[in-house]
């Protein structure tokens, strides 16, 4: 399974998004300045991410946009999915018995697929924005210098 850049800049943007919007709605120019991320394509997954009601967005003069749930209650895979859809890395007719296989009476790796793709699920399901936040105030506050774990450094 690999994530595409939707996915990894929108958990960032997530992650961001929760940190700085505690005390006043987080503007997507500040979040496209500090993650290093064109604007404009961090309004197209902060779209996405508001569609899937994981984003609400604050009108105003001081607007912008907060986590549309508790940061407890968003995990990883909830970002990622609104953000690139089902999330398995194995597509096989025989998990769901569809008529789509042939072989699935006999076949015996349909099961090993399945367990992948459960895997993959449950650990993104598990891992709760709320988590991330704190790792990044940990980190923050270790290095004293504000931003991602992904920018290039100097």
């Amino acid at each position: 399974m690999k994530l595409s850049t939707k996915g990894r800049y929108g958990l960032r943007a997530m992650i961001d998004l929760a940190l700085y919007s505690e005390k006043e709605p987080a503007s997507i120019a500040s979040i496209a300045a500090r993650q290093h991320i064109s604007e404009s394509y961090l309004e197209q997954l902060i779209a996405k991410l508001r569609k899937a009601g994981l984003v609400t967005s604050v009108r105003g003069a001081c607007g912008g946009y907060v986590p549309g749930r508790p940061v407890e209650e968003i995990s990883v895979g909830d970002v990622l999915r609104a953000l690139e859809g089902n999330l398995d890395p194995v597509e096989c007719p025989g998990i769901q018995n569809s008529s789509g296989c042939d072989g699935s009476d006999v076949c015996v790796t349909k099961y090993v697929w399945q367990r992948i793709n459960d895997s993959i699920n449950r650990t993104v399901d598990e891992i709760k924005l709320s988590e991330l936040l704190e790792e990044s105030r940990a980190v923050q506050k270790k290095s004293q210098i504000p931003g991602s774990c992904c920018e290039k450094k100097e």
